[in-house]
C-alpha cells in the first residue's frame, strides 16, 4: 500500500538525507560504549556534574578517542539525542496525521510544537547542553534545521514562511524553556506554545 503523502511534505520526504559511511568494528563498538557510559552517568548525576574523564573512564577509552569522536560535552549530548530526534523526525514524515502527512497545514504545526515540547521535556538537560556549547551553537545542529524545514513548509501560506517558523522555534528553545518551566510550570508553556503555533498557522 503506497505512503500518503497528501498536505505540506518536509522536503527531506522527498530527498532523505544521505547515510553516514560504516563505522570499523572496534569504533562502533567505543562508540556504543562511550554513548551508554554517558547516558548512565548522566541520568545518576545529572549532565552538568559529569566531566568528560568520568565518561571515558566508565567507558573504558582512552580521554583521546572520546574527544576525537565527540569533541567536547555537546557533541555527547548532540549524539545522544540523534535516535530520539530521528523518532520525531520519522513520525514527522510517515507517521500518521496530524503530526504525519494528511492533516491541514495548520493542525500539523500544532501537533508538531506539541510532539516538540513532550521530547524536549524528556531531554531538556541534554538539549540544553548541545544547543548552549557556543554562540549560535543552536542553529548549525542538524536536527535545527530539519525542525525549520519543516515548519517553514506547513507555513507556506503566510508573508515570511522561513521568519515564522524562527520566531516558533525560539520559543522552543532548551535554556528557554529551563528558565521559564519554574515560574510557568508545564501546563501554561504547553499552552502558550499551543497558542503561538496557532497563530503563526492561522494564515495557511
Amino acid at each position: 500500500m503506497d505512503r500518503d503523502i497528501s498536505g505540506p511534505q518536509s522536503v527531506y520526504a522527498i530527498t532523505p538525507p544521505a547515510k553516514a559511511p560504516k563505522e570499523r568494528a572496534d569504533a562502533a563498538r567505543n562508540r556504543a560504549a562511550v554513548l551508554e557510559a554517558a547516558a548512565a552517568l548522566f541520568a545518576e548525576h545529572g549532565v552538568e556534574a559529569v566531566s568528560m574523564d568520568q565518561i571515558a573512564k566508565a567507558a573504558g577509552v582512552g580521554k583521546g578517542t572520546l574527544f576525537r569522536r565527540f569533541g567536547d560535552k555537546s557533541g555527547l549530548a548532540t549524539a545522544l539525542l540523534d535516535a530520539r530526534e530521528r523518532l520525531l523526525q520519522e513520525a514527522i514524515l510517515s507517521g500518521p496525521p496530524p503530526l504525519g502527512p494528511g492533516a491541514p497545514a495548520a493542525d500539523r504545526l500544532v501537533a508538531f510544537a506539541d510532539a516538540y515540547l513532550d521530547y524536549l521535556l524528556e531531554h531538556l538537560d541534554l538539549v540544553r547542553v548541545s544547543e548552549t556549547a557556543a554562540p549560535g551553537a543552536r542553529y548549525r545542529i542538524g536536527a535545527y534545521r530539519f525542525w525549520h524545514r519543516h515548519a517553514s513548509i506547513l507555513l507556506a501560506g503566510t508573508p515570511d514562511p522561513e521568519h515564522a517558523a524562527h520566531a516558533l522555534l525560539a520559543a522552543l528553545a532548551g535554556e528557554h524553556v529551563a528558565a521559564v518551566l519554574p515560574e510557568l510550570g508545564e501546563h501554561r508553556l504547553r499552552e502558550g506554545v499551543r497558542r503561538l503555533a496557532q497563530g503563526a498557522g492561522a494564515g495557511t
